[in-house]
């Protein structure tokens, strides 16, 4: 698996308090508002907004909140207007990290998203340093415990999977954007209930970290520009060995 779907398995274990649920839901309601302003409120007609309205939904988003970003975006209720902001570095031990923003004030967000990066060992590089070493793809993470390794398989190679990935009790499958949404609702309509579905920056090649000091460091500063507001997605190209990552799970 790759590290940030480790990353992602790991922050789904822990118990989730009122105010990371309030900080999961702020970040959705930006993705739902932006893609309704960019493509339309009518999720038929707009597979982001489509994409962006099941992941507040997996999330247990009231239908309340979703509407009202919906029409934040297409303008029939006021709202913030937020631009995006990309953001390219490097965590300690040479780990690339790519930081995707929806953000109202750029300025605020580029000196937060430095100040993470100096404080924790790493630094800023410039457009494009990292990018190309990251594709687009459809990630769906699914626990063992939901099917086994034939059935997964079988459902993934005969909808569009390109690979699928099978380690500590967990299994990633891989898929080109265009067959993401299919592949997902096949998986749940198919009783196959899945940790984690969306379409993001996966890693071309990645870094090993075998040692516990390095991939604490990675972590934190992973962790530390998660919780800032206006970012909504951290890429990057580590991969932890389970032994390693079991080791420092309570330090995170």
């Amino acid at each position: 698996m790759s590290g940030h779907s480790k990353w992602n398995t790991i922050k789904r274990k822990k118990a989730k308090v009122d105010a990371q649920r309030g900080r999961i839901f702020t970040k959705l309601i930006r993705e739902i508002t932006v893609a309704a302003r960019e493509g339309g409120g009518d999720p038929d007609a707009n597979p982001v907004l489509r994409t962006a309205i099941q992941s507040a939904r997996d999330n247990n988003m009231p239908h309340a909140n979703i509407d009202k970003a919906i029409k934040r975006g297409t303008g029939e209720l006021p709202g913030v207007t937020y631009e995006s902001c990309t953001f390219e570095g490097y965590a300690p031990g040479g780990v690339a990290l790519l930081v995707e923003s929806l953000t109202d004030n750029r300025n605020r967000t580029s000196a937060d998203v430095r100040h993470l990066f100096t404080k924790h060992g790493g630094h800023l590089g410039e457009p494009n340093s990292v990018s190309w070493m990251f594709d687009q793809k459809g990630i769906i993470v699914i626990d063992s415990s939901q099917a086994d390794e034939e059935k997964v398989l079988e459902i993934a190679l005969e909808n569009g999977a390109e690979d699928v990935l099978g380690e500590g009790g967990v299994f990633e499958v891989i898929c080109a954007p265009g067959a993401f949404e299919s592949l997902r609702d096949t998986f749940r309509g198919s009783g196959v209930e899945y940790q984690l579905a969306e379409i993001s920056l996966y890693p071309k090649n990645t870094i090993r970290l075998d040692h516990r000091d390095k991939a604490v460091k990675v972590l934190k500063l992973v962790s530390a520009l998660e919780d800032n507001d206006d970012v909504q997605c951290v890429s990057a190209n580590f991969d932890i060995p389970d032994d390693v990552l079991k080791s420092i799970e309570n330090e995170l």
